[in-house]
């Protein structure tokens, strides 16, 4: 029998939570280098004279790439509630390889025509069923592995090696643009790179995760988990979707399209967007693990609310501020006040959502809704903004996020202290 996690297993347990941490890094690196190098393969397979229309178009695959999370979800959540998180987790991340592979020995539009925007979009797609797998199974584990005083700070490395995967990806664009290539190498062949280290890096994530144990909550489950089972709590499941949506949006705001905002907006060279991203966004990884901690003593709704009040309030005045500055470093200054709040979702809304389910379902009732939030609302996040930006009503997409947030405020303030209604104990 496969050796479980036992609540004294100190040292297994640290093991569990670097292993299912950095295979999780692994996955959002692979996820995000298509966002952070797509400002210079759009034209490789978009040819057009209008720089905002290629974004855009690559920003509709990637949004389409959001469409399949919800089938990730699903498939990878049952999998993971009835055959293990670890089998889950290993499997997805085979998957991301091989979509990271196509993408980056993948024909531009002058050798293959339609083809290649048509196999880009397969690519995609297989990513995006990946990822959809990826955050249910790993939230569930992270919640499962960690100690109850000190779930919040533990599940928080989800987001800390989320937001890594993004960071390893624009900082090997920063070590490439300034190093080693030139503006055209770059666009020429340079964006095919960080696609092969990303296959590559999933052999490391597939070694890490085929050596976690199982945790003790599946071993003990008595029910298979099904869609069937999972609608026998129909409330947790739109309180999933309910609370992710504004978070989500906030979130995919001020990290994957804010790259480009900063250059089309701003008006920030490539180079300054990307160091200014990478700078803000190392902090804010940082700040997960301070904000779980607290969730741990003051309970996870507090911080919920404080992102929905702030994130309400301020958003148009951060993103109407920030579209105006002319300065690296106040835009800086902008972008980092917006993390800070967005961290108040971010660091544990995954342990929030774990706390939700019974352990026969609880992978698949994090990710199925969560999934379905995100693909309308986080992966529609670039194709919305620039598309308002084309039209010349930037500040519509501004009203759109704070609209989404208000709601999700409605949602924290009415719902129950997870950290005190905990199901996870309950197995």
């Amino acid at each position: 029998m496969e050796q479980t996690l036992h609540k004294d297993d100190t040292g297994w347990r640290l093991k569990a939570i670097i292993g299912g941490s950095a295979g999780n890094l692994v996955e959002w690196y692979d996820w995000y280098a298509y966002s952070a190098f797509s400002l210079y393969f759009a034209n490789a397979f978009f040819p057009d004279s209008n720089p905002t229309v290629q974004l855009i178009n690559t920003a509709g695959i990637f949004a389409v790439g959001f469409l399949m999370r919800p089938i990730g979800g699903y498939v990878f959540g049952k999998l993971a509630d009835n055959r293990g998180r670890k089998v889950a987790m290993t499997v997805s991340v085979l998957l991301m390889s091989l979509g990271s592979l196509l993408i980056a020995f993948l024909p531009g539009y002058n050798s293959i025509g339609i083809a290649a925007p048509v196999l880009l979009l397969i690519a995609r797609l297989l990513q995006g069923l990946s990822v959809g797998g990826e955050y249910g199974t790993s939230a569930t584990y992270l919640s499962e592995v960690a100690t109850e005083e000190k779930r919040g700070f533990f599940s928080s490395f989800q987001y800390v090696t989320l937001i890594g995967g993004q960071l390893i990806a624009l900082g090997l664009q920063l070590i490439l643009q300034n190093l080693f290539l030139t503006d055209q190498q770059m666009h020429d062949w340079g964006w095919r790179i960080p696609f092969v280290i990303g296959a590559m890096l999933s052999l490391v994530a597939l070694y890490l995760r085929a050596h976690l144990n199982e945790t003790e909550a599946f071993q003990s489950k008595k029910k298979e988990g099904s869609l069937k089972e999972l609608m026998k709590h129909p409330k947790a499941v739109l309180v999933v979707i309910g609370l992710t949506s504004g978070g989500t949006l906030a979130f995919y705001t001020y990290t994957t399209y804010m790259q480009k905002f900063l250059v089309n907006t701003v008006g920030l060279t490539k180079y300054q967007s990307t160091i200014l991203t990478f700078c803000s966004l190392f902090i804010f990884a940082a700040l997960q693990p301070v904000f779980g901690a607290l969730s741990d003593r003051i309970g996870r709704r507090p911080l919920l609310i404080g992102f929905g009040v702030l994130g309400t309030l301020l958003t148009y005045p951060l993103l109407t501020t920030l579209s105006h500055t002319t300065g690296m470093w106040p835009a800086f200054g902008l972008l980092m006040a917006a993390l800070i709040i967005v961290s108040g979702y971010t660091s544990i809304n995954a342990v929030v959502k774990a706390e939700l389910f019974p352990v026969e379902v609880r992978a698949l009732g994090v990710g199925l809704p969560y999934s379905i939030a995100v693909a309308v609302f986080g992966g529609t996040a670039e194709y919305l903004a620039l598309w308002a930006k084309n039209l010349g009503h930037e500040t519509w997409y501004y009203w759109y996020v704070t609209i989404c947030i208000f709601v999700s405020l409605m949602v924290y303030i009415r719902m129950k202290d997870t950290k005190h209604t905990s199901l996870i104990e309950k197995h």
